[in-house]
């Protein structure tokens, strides 16, 4: 029987952009419902939910307490689940970034987007594993080649056509 397909999206860099014209909008500083989205997230989010994910979309990310209630609010200011489709119930988090592999093996997640290698270095149970970058040259210390079952993609458009092969 073949497995139903359900998604992992990491927060920050994949969805929420890294604000790298040095504003203050992060969401360490007091602006931080002034962080952009990452270029074409809500979009892609939306048509993976709706269509080969079938509603089986989760975000998964790494905060405490206050940046968790920070993203919470984040997504509200921006419309998050009207916009994508993904549902509160559907919004995880964990206090280190290697607690992703638990719950990504108790949702049956069998691909995963994030911006950090060594995050998907921990998800062994996850077989289609995508390290996002953001926008070209936007590879920080991913080296090359990257270790095998991990595929790097630049931008959400190359991501969501990894994601839907």
């Amino acid at each position: 029987m073949k497995r139903e397909k359900v998604l992992g999206v990491d927060f920050g860099g994949v969805i929420s952009d890294r604000v790298a014209d040095n504003s203050d909008t992060s969401f360490f500083a007091g602006r931080f419902l002034e962080t952009p989205m990452v270029d074409g997230a809500m979009d892609a989010l939306f048509r993976l939910v709706n269509g080969p994910f079938e509603g089986r979309v989760h975000v998964i990310s790494k905060a405490g307490p206050k940046i968790q209630e920070r993203t919470r609010l984040w997504m509200n200011h921006h419309q998050f689940t009207d916009r994508t489709g993904i549902s509160e119930a559907n919004v995880h988090f964990c206090r280190e970034r290697r607690d992703k592999a638990p719950i990504c093996k108790r949702l049956a997640v069998t691909h995963f987007v994030d911006d950090r290698l060594d995050v998907l270095g921990y998800l062994e149970t996850v077989p289609v594993k995508l390290l996002f970058c953001a926008r070209i040259g936007d590879t920080r210390d991913h080296p090359a080649p990257l270790p095998t079952g991990i595929t790097r993609v630049i931008g959400w458009a190359e991501a969501e056509a990894a994601l839907t092969s």
